[in-house]
């Protein structure tokens, strides 16, 4: 029961700074505006409308173009993981592969701490929520 609490305490903490962390594409600059990046923008359109399948393709798509995007590795391991029966498996090398890229990254960061919550690993979620307050701090 103690374990179960924790759980929904750090799922609480996660979601409720997760606007003062980073959106889905969110690496950690601090530029603003639009982005100029027309993948981005394809990928962008597909989660607003939470089609998962068109967001995947569309993240398919920029990272046979550019493999080397920490954000379209985190956007790719988002949309699966939004979307229905999602390989978990493909999830984390993703969000693992922006993190190798971009270490920095908020949104990865929050991302793979959700994912490690729904496979029941609070304490991978913990670690990735601490690098977030230290990220962020």
């Amino acid at each position: 029961m103690k374990r179960t609490a924790l759980s929904h305490a750090l799922i609480i903490a996660l979601i409720a700074a997760a606007p003062a962390w980073a959106a889905p594409g969110d690496s950690g600059d601090s530029s603003s505006g639009p982005p100029a990046d027309p993948a981005m923008e394809k990928v962008a359109t597909a989660i607003d409308a939470k089609d998962w399948p068109r967001a995947q393709q569309a993240t398919r798509d920029a990272l046979a173009a550019n493999p080397q995007k920490a954000d379209y590795h985190n956007l790719y391991a988002y949309s699966i993981r939004m979307g229905a029966n999602p390989s978990m498996d493909l999830v984390f090398r993703h969000y693992n592969e922006a993190l190798r890229l971009e270490p920095q990254h908020r949104g990865a960061h929050e991302y793979i701490g959700e994912a490690y919550l729904m496979v029941g690993n609070l304490a991978k979620a913990k670690e990735h929520l601490g690098q977030l307050d230290r990220i962020c701090s």
